[in-house]
């Protein structure tokens, strides 16, 4: 088996295709960042893209030189996944959402459309976030230069899932098997197994037994 490349996708030179990858109709995979000399992203050449076997980019995706993806991955019709950022197998990522730089993405986790996944952030396997979620890093909104050393992005544990229209602020923890509710706006750690809702998101109640990984 071999990739299939559509003739309007561009592939950038040293872009390293696994066996049976699909990069569909103007997608761009492999392209080096374009930064404003302002930019607090590190500025560099970076290695080739590598994609995983089996994964597919689909229309008007694009996926940055620096990162690696695992294999059987879905990046979804116009979703951006930027530079350095490591994408675990089984990985799907919807429709015009966007993983920018430096995030770790954990294997079977789900990234559905629109939802925003900040800059160093870390989600682990088997994560759920629904549509239109927003992740943030920096509770400084670029003032004052200790913000630089303080930028950071939420964690979010194995088998937690992150309810429609949620806000994840800076830094925050959500706990292993974790439930956000929607519209959540999460401002501190959350503990594992719980469910939170409101804004500031509080403690509802746990979670419920048969909705745990053990019992998938």
């Amino acid at each position: 088996m071999t990739a299939g490349v559509a003739p309007t996708a561009v592939v950038y030179a040293g872009t390293v295709i696994g066996d049976g990858c699909r990069i569909l109709d103007g997608a761009v995979v492999g392209k080096q960042p374009t930064l404003s000399p302002r930019s607090t992203t590190r500025q560099e050449e970076l290695p080739p893209l590598e994609l995983g076997p089996g994964s597919i980019v689909s229309t008007g995706a694009i996926v940055f030189a620096g990162t690696r993806v695992g294999a059987r991955v879905i990046v979804g019709d116009q979703a951006c996944v930027r530079e350095r950022c490591e994408i675990g197998d089984d990985v799907v990522i919807g429709r015009g959402a966007l993983v920018e730089n430096d995030t770790t993405v954990g294997a079977l986790t789900k990234i559905q459309a629109m939802a925003y996944i900040t800059a160093y952030s870390t989600l682990e396997d088997d994560v759920f976030v629904a549509p239109c979620v927003i992740t943030t890093n920096d509770n400084f909104m670029g003032r004052t230069a200790k913000r630089h050393a303080l930028r950071k992005g939420p964690t979010i544990r194995r088998g937690a899932r992150i309810g429609a229209g949620a806000v994840l602020c800076p830094a925050v923890e959500i706990g292993e098997e974790a439930f956000v509710g929607a519209g959540a706006v999460v401002v501190k750690d959350v503990p594992p197994r719980v469910v939170v809702v409101g804004n500031p998101a509080q403690v509802l109640r746990d979670v419920s037994p048969e909705e745990l990984l053990e019992h998938r």
